[in-house]
């Protein structure tokens, strides 16, 4: 819990930590996820949204990604700090959340119920969404997999979203791409990652670029 009530502190800093402050161009993006989005055992530079924010520079696009992300976190976690974690003057968010509901059997009723009011209300703050999916473990069983594997592009279609299918994509099958534990990437991993999203995300802030002339 004393982690999470510091979140917005670490927002502050690091805008504050970029040469020069905010630019007026930047694009506003929060990574808003848990321990693969955050950088579980990773030092900050090597995790998925500063990689992420390197290679949009590199190619010219503006923008400031910050890590909204908390290792553990539910998608009932999630929607608990959601209006506290992401700050007004947000444009978008890069939403990764359910992979921690599938790994304790959560319904995956109430993981479609929270994902669902997250991209409501932040659609109502008017504030842009890319959803990233997830895949149940193969052993949690057919009926449950089912369930949860239809969330995320069920949820892309009625809100409008775009959809990374599946944010593991990249490295799944690769155990060199992995930190020890075989679950998360690895700093290779990462740039794995973010080779593999980064057409998808470049097409979303396109559409956010558009919006906002």
């Amino acid at each position: 819990m004393w982690f999470k009530a510091l979140v917005p502190f670490c927002f502050a800093l690091a805008m504050l930590a970029r040469p020069g402050g905010l630019k007026a161009q930047d694009i506003s993006i929060v990574a808003f996820g848990d321990s693969l989005m955050a950088g579980y055992e990773l030092s900050a530079g090597d995790a998925y949204p500063a990689k992420l924010e390197a290679a949009l520079e590199r190619q010219g696009i503006a923008v400031t990604i910050t890590n909204g992300a908390v290792s553990g976190d539910t998608s009932a976690d999630g929607l608990s700090r959601l209006d506290w974690t992401i700050p007004d003057g947000t444009d978008a968010v890069l939403l990764e959340l359910g992979a921690n509901d599938a790994l304790r059997g959560l319904s995956p009723a109430d993981t479609r119920r929270n994902l669902d009011a997250m991209i409501a209300r932040l659609k109502e703050r008017k504030i842009a969404v890319m959803l990233f999916g997830m895949l149940a473990p193969p052993n949690m069983g057919t009926d449950f997999s089912t369930a949860f594997n239809a969330i995320y592009p069920d949820l892309a279609k009625a809100h409008d979203v775009p959809l990374y299918p599946f944010f593991l994509d990249a490295i799944v099958t690769e155990s060199s791409l992995k930190l020890a534990d075989g679950m998360h990437p690895n700093p290779k991993g990462v740039d794995r990652m973010v080779e593999q999203t980064l057409p998808a995300v470049k097409t979303f802030i396109s559409t956010l670029k558009l919006r906002a002339k």
